[in-house]
């Protein structure tokens, strides 16, 4: 069990990128949750299996949806007991 938290920058708000970043992470059995930042920026804190969590950043950097992606900052985290992952506001 792995947790990663990351910082998606570009045009990643108002365009459903939370929502499919949660739909594709649900799909891979994570936990977490993806949130907007006053910056403009997402933030995406992802736990579970490592190869997992390698698929939800390559989905990320494709840009889900109408999302353009242009950078992504990665660190690791303590696990964080997620029970799921959702949208936070």
């Amino acid at each position: 069990m792995r947790c990663i938290c990351l910082i998606v920058s570009g045009r990643v708000q108002g365009v459903f990128f939370r929502d499919n970043t949660r739909k594709r992470a649900i799909e891979l059995g994570l936990n977490g949750y993806a949130k907007n930042l006053l910056d403009g920026n997402v933030e995406v804190v992802a736990e579970g299996d490592e190869n997992k969590i390698k698929e939800l950043i390559e989905f990320i950097r494709k840009g889900p949806g109408i999302a353009k992606v242009t950078d992504i900052k990665m660190q690791h985290k303590e696990l964080g007991n997620f029970k799921k992952f959702e949208i936070m506001y």
